[in-house]
C-alpha cells in the first residue's frame, strides 16, 4: 500500500514521537481558504492530513463537522474540487493525504472511477465511515489494484473477534475512535486508552492512531504516550469556522500557530 503512510509513521517513531493526523473538511469555508489552511497544517507539523469530503448527511459527525460540511457545500464544493484540492496539496507536500468519506459518495461516482481519480490526485488512503469490512471485499480488491490504503475504524465497543477481522483487511493504519458517539471536542481523554491500544496491537502490526475529541497539547501528550498517532479534527475545524470570513492569510497564520501548539504534545522531535 501507500509508502508515504508507512514512511511517515516510521519517521515519527524514529524521532521518538507520535504522528500528528489532522482532519479538516475539504472546501471549508471555501476552496481557496481550505487550500490555505491545509497547506498551513502540512507546513506546521501535521504528518498525515485527513480531508473530509463534504456530504449532506454525515451521520458519524457531530455538529462541528456537520456545519463544516454545510459551509463547504454552500460554497459550491464538489467531489471534483475535492480531487483538485488533493492534487494541489500533492504539489505542495509529499506527506500522506487521506480521504474521509461516506459510501454514498463513492457509490455515486463508481468505486473504480473514484479510486482512479483519487490515485491521479495523489491521495494515499481512503477511510469510508459506513463501509463495514464484511461488505468491503470488492472495494478492497480494487483499492489494492490502485495501491490506495483502506483505513478502518475501531471503537471502544469493538470485540476482539472483530478487531481480528478488521486487522486482516485494514491498510495504512488503524483509526481507533476512543469514544462512543459522534465527533466533537472533549474535556478529557479516556482512562483506559493504553489498554485498548495494546489490545488492538495484539491483532495488527499497523500503526494505531487515536482520535475523537482531542483539542489541546495536554490531551495530545496523553494520547501520544499510548498510540502511534494522534488525530485532531474538531478543534481545527472550530478555528476555521471562527475565521470563515477572514482572509486566507489570517486563517493560515492562526491555524499554523494552533497546530504547532498541538504538536508540542507529540513527544521528542
Amino acid at each position: 500500500m501507500s509508502d508515504r503512510i508507512s514512511r511517515q509513521f516510521a519517521t515519527a517513531a524514529n524521532e521518538g514521537r507520535a504522528a500528528m493526523v489532522s482532519y479538516v473538511c475539504a472546501g471549508d469555508p471555501d476552496f481557496q481558504k481550505s487550500l490555505a489552511a491545509c497547506k498551513a497544517l502540512l507546513d506546521s507539523g501535521t504528518d498525515l492530513l485527513e480531508l473530509g469530503i463534504p456530504f449532506s448527511d454525515p451521520l458519524a459527525d457531530g455538529p462541528t463537522n456537520q456545519l463544516a460540511a454545510d459551509r463547504a457545500l454552500r460554497a459550491g464544493m464538489t467531489l471534483e474540487q475535492c480531487f483538485q484540492l488533493a492534487a494541489e496539496l500533492r504539489t505542495h507536500s509529499d506527506k500522506p493525504l487521506i480521504f474521509f468519506t461516506y459510501y454514498n459518495i463513492v457509490f455515486a461516482r463508481g468505486e473504480e472511477n473514484f479510486l482512479r481519480a483519487a490515485k491521479a490526485a495523489g491521495v494515499d488512503g481512503i477511510l469510508i465511515l459506513d463501509l463495514p469490512p464484511e461488505e468491503a471485499s470488492d472495494w478492497i480488491s480494487l483499492s489494492q489494484q490502485y495501491q490506495l490504503a483502506t483505513v478502518f475504524l475501531m471503537a471502544p465497543t469493538t470485540p476482539p473477534e472483530r478487531m481480528a477481522l478488521i486487522s486482516k483487511v485494514a491498510q495504512g493504519f488503524i483509526y481507533y475512535v476512543s469514544r462512543e458517539g459522534v465527533t466533537g471536542v472533549q474535556t478529557s481523554v479516556v482512562n483506559n486508552l493504553s489498554e485498548r491500544v495494546a489490545q488492538i496491537k495484539q491483532h495488527t502490526h499497523l500503526p494505531v492512531a487515536v482520535g475523537f475529541g482531542i483539542s489541546n497539547a495536554e490531551q495530545v501528550a496523553e494520547v501520544a504516550a499510548a498510540a502511534d498517532g494522534v488525530v485532531v479534527g474538531s478543534a481545527l475545524v472550530n478555528t476555521i469556522a471562527a475565521l470563515a470570513h477572514e482572509s486566507p492569510d489570517l486563517i493560515s497564520q492562526t491555524i499554523a500557530k494552533q497546530n504547532k501548539a498541538l504538536c508540542a504534545g507529540l513527544g521528542k522531535s
